[in-house]
């Protein structure tokens, strides 16, 4: 058989000579490589995770206080603080995000300064920074007022849980705001030329065509800080709101078992995640779903709403 480097250019396109070679070629046997730094690497990991297991299991703890403690009254109602308020801050937040990425992408200079400043401030600064800045507010305006309407203390409006829930939400708003501005960034800019074309309001384009588009991108980053906030949230004890973090403390500050209740709040935080985790990856999957339907059909059905109006005679769209 005429080997395949002195073969000639028929031969090559020869169906049955190139078949034989593809049989000759598979039946050769397949050497495989040693990979020993692969099984290395692996024992170390495996001989540091028993390492890390015993040393806990045979550590001062009383396993049976965590099992003890998982389901007390004052755990689980810290539990829906920190839910409540991750919720909470989740959607103010997202909501501010949305309104600060527009701001930013505005073509008004003083909209897109703000919203610059805005960003840089808040994304710049510390949680708990800002936690203890909202929360001590009534020394710099010790009373909230609208002239003629309303007048209170700012310490009485302020609680502990309205400065942690302004405070995270702001800060939300600050990373999310930049989420959905690479999100819109992203969205093909020929679909919001198509659309101005047609006639389109900016409102109707922005809600109908480019979010559609944006929020499969957006919904992991979303769920990234909705799951941020599940564990932020924990800065609230500093202020004297009493979440997961806050209720622990009590306990442990009264029995001294500190580590048995660290364990137990781990626990419901891992618990509190992972379920974060699931519902993120299913908005994720509808999402994503539903954005291969957008945008194949989304500026279509504009321009079939465009054109049957101005078949009727209205106008606007």
């Amino acid at each position: 058989m005429t080997s395949t480097a002195h073969a000639s250019p028929g031969e090559i396109a020869d169906p049955s000579i190139r078949s034989a070679r593809l049989a000759r070629l598979a039946s050769l046997p397949l050497k495989k490589h040693a990979h020993p730094w692969r099984w290395l690497s692996g024992a170390f990991i495996i001989a540091a995770l028993v390492f890390v297991v015993r040393a806990f299991a045979r550590g001062d703890i009383e396993w049976s206080e965590v099992a003890a403690y998982l389901f007390d009254d004052r755990i689980l109602e810290g539990l829906g603080q920190t839910v409540q308020l991750a919720v909470i801050c989740t959607l103010l937040g997202t909501a501010i995000g949305i309104g600060v990425a527009v701001m930013r992408l505005s073509r008004n200079p003083v909209a897109s300064s703000v919203a610059w400043f805005y960003v840089w401030i808040f994304r710049g600064t510390p949680d708990l920074l800002q936690l203890l800045l909202w929360f001590n507010l009534a020394l710099v305006f010790p009373t909230l007022t609208i002239p003629g309407v309303w007048e209170a203390r700012t310490i009485d409006v302020v609680t502990p849980f309205v400065a942690a829930v302004i405070a995270l939400s702001i800060s939300a708003g600050a990373y999310i705001a930049e989420n959905v501005r690479g999100a819109i960034a992203a969205v093909d800019h020929g679909q919001l030329e198509a659309a101005s074309a047609l006639g389109l309001p900016k409102r109707s384009t922005f809600r109908k065509i480019v979010m559609p588009q944006a929020m499969p991108s957006l919904i992991p980053a979303i769920g990234n800080h909705a799951i941020i906030l599940l564990k932020l949230s924990s800065l609230a004890s500093v202020i004297s709101y009493t979440e997961l973090m806050g209720s622990a403390q009590e306990i442990y500050y009264v029995n001294a078992r500190v580590v048995e209740l660290l364990f137990t709040i781990a626990i419901w935080y891992l618990v509190a995640t992972s379920l974060a985790g699931v519902l993120q990856y299913y908005l994720e999957k509808w999402y994503g779903r539903s954005n291969v339907v957008t945008r194949t059909n989304s500026l279509d059905r504009a321009t079939a709403r465009v054109l049957n109006r101005l078949r009727s005679g209205t106008k606007g769209a």
